[in-house]
């Protein structure tokens, strides 16, 4: 799958690509992320994206030409979409992660100060996506949150697909706990049931345990999850 980032900040994005898990899916050819940068595209000598807001207020707005050019230089390449990383967009959700797993090429655009002249979204039209009722300095850290949510829902990325299947949300319901050597560590022991080797009841026992923990901590989730079941 291929990532195309617009982002003032390039930097920000290859940083994160370059270790653990991404930097081995880019390695071994399952995405591939690209970056570009709509400083690149200005008409202006001093490279400005950015201008004040007409009708007056704080901040600086993105200006349309510099990212409508660059939008419209990327390589589009199979099933595409282009998404805009912004506060006012749907929640992302791992449902939401998962069918966006299915395209061949997410082009996403990252903003910065006060957002983007309204004319990128008319021209664009992309797809809005937020990652939490909140506000960041820019759209690269949502960005990435994409990418590597989406990448792990791609087969090759992680060592075995089922770590995907098994983690919170995959089936509306938080993940369970788990354990690793040592079998005792200052009086708290592994639970018996994981050290019989009767799948049947682990499985059984994590199944309960995804349950009460969603019940605990997320009761919004589990009266989602009761609904569905």
């Amino acid at each position: 799958m291929r990532f195309d980032v617009l982002t003032l900040f390039p930097e920000l994005i290859q940083s994160h690509m370059d270790y653990s898990i991404m930097k081995r899916a880019q390695d071994d050819g399952i995405i591939e992320v690209i970056t570009h940068n709509p400083r690149d595209y200005t008409l202006d000598k001093h490279k400005k994206v950015d201008d004040t807001p007409y009708g007056g207020g704080a901040g600086m707005v993105l200006m349309p030409q510099p990212y409508v050019d660059c939008w419209e230089g990327v390589n589009i390449i199979g099933k595409s979409l282009t998404v805009m990383m912004t506060p006012q967009g749907e929640p992302f959700t791992d449902k939401l992660s998962d069918e966006l797993a299915e395209y061949d090429q997410l082009v996403i655009l990252c903003g910065h100060y006060e957002g983007f002249d309204e004319r990128i979204r008319e021209i664009i039209k992309p797809r809005e996506i937020s990652i939490g009722d909140f506000v960041l300095t820019g759209g690269e850290l949502p960005a990435l949150c994409l990418i590597d949510s989406i990448s792990r829902k791609i087969d090759g990325t992680l060592g075995k697909i089922e770590s995907a299947h098994d983690d919170s949300f995959s089936d509306g319901l938080l993940e369970y706990p788990q354990y690793t050597k040592p079998r005792e560590y200052r009086g708290l022991e592994v639970p018996e049931v994981l050290l019989n080797g009767n799948h049947k009841l682990i499985n059984e026992y994590r199944k309960e345990q995804k349950i009460e923990r969603t019940k605990n901590k997320r009761p919004d989730l589990y009266k989602k999850w009761l609904d569905n079941n």
